[in-house]
């Protein structure tokens, strides 16, 4: 289908941005890499008036240290990311999720602040960003704030940031040496997953001193399994170790059902890739 018409703004600063949005308030939409909004335009599930793309800002774009950070601008493409020492080095986890993210075509177009944006609870950044305690910083008429990620996922396709707002960046603490691992299970590739869970993991002589879990399509935002994650402390880093924390993944949970899989079997599922996910990260 064709999209409805709509009036076309490109500005180059955030400050220009944030005025058209500012002027244009519900009528206007965000394009970011466009890999959701323009399916949604196409099909007319949403028709707004004017599209204010983002693409010519380039202060949006870019990875950088900052001391115990990287900072990611929103802007930066999933290609990028998982292609950038720093990331590779300090947040490995959001490296291997990148690598599992839909399709090179898509991570050429796609950002990773859009697709935070985004708040799909089967994205597959939710539960990294979650996971390693990122931060997002949100820019709007008065100012630049900094939101927790425990605080930024709401509800489904909901986040913290305002309607008069932009997510600028997202800083993302240093987990130098830490072991991680995405598990993603899937029906065919390429597709959101069933179930995923992110997964990263510091060892001590051999016993789990630390673990940070997150879990994608468990419920109506990325989530963390925290009950999992506080058993895994003190535990050696072996199967027998890990398996009885694993099974308390689903903890907390409400994963929806379809026709990929009923609620029930996605929290069997979700206890099964955090073992595995845990035991990979930890070098087992």
């Amino acid at each position: 289908m064709i999209p409805a018409q709509f009036d076309y703004l490109a500005p180059t600063t955030v400050e220009e941005a944030l005025a058209a949005l500012g002027e244009h308030g519900d009528d206007a939409k965000i394009l970011a890499g466009g890999q959701s909004l323009l399916p949604v335009l196409r099909m007319r599930l949403n028709a707004p008036e004017v599209v204010i793309d983002l693409g010519k800002i380039d202060s949006l774009r870019g990875i950088r240290d900052d001391g115990d950070a990287i900072v990611i601008g929103a802007m930066t493409q999933h290609s990028v990311v998982e292609h950038d020492p720093l990331v590779e080095e300090h947040a490995e986890l959001i490296h291997k999720a990148v690598e599992h993210l839909a399709d090179v075509q898509i991570r050429h177009r796609g950002t990773f602040g859009g697709a935070l944006a985004h708040a799909d609870p089967a994205g597959d950044l939710g539960a990294p960003a979650l996971a390693l305690g990122a931060q997002f910083v949100i820019q709007g008429p008065g100012g630049t704030r900094t939101v927790e990620a425990d605080d930024f996922f709401v509800d489904l396709f909901e986040t913290a940031i305002g309607e008069d707002e932009i997510l600028v960046a997202v800083r993302v603490p240093k987990h130098t040496g830490w072991g991680s691992c995405y598990e993603k299970f899937v029906r065919v590739a390429h597709q959101w997953p069933i179930v995923a869970v992110a997964a990263t993991v510091k060892v001590e002589n051999g016993t789990i001193a630390e673990a940070r879990i997150g879990l994608t399509n468990m419920g109506n935002t990325a989530l963390r399994a925290r009950a999992s994650e506080q058993a895994l402390v003190g535990q050696p880093a072996t199967e027998e170790g890990v398996a009885a924390a694993a099974a308390l993944a689903a903890e907390g949970t409400n994963p929806p059902s379809d026709l990929n899989g009923e609620s029930a079997y996605r929290k069997h599922l979700a206890t099964v890739l955090v073992r595995r996910a845990v035991l990979n990260a930890a070098g087992a």
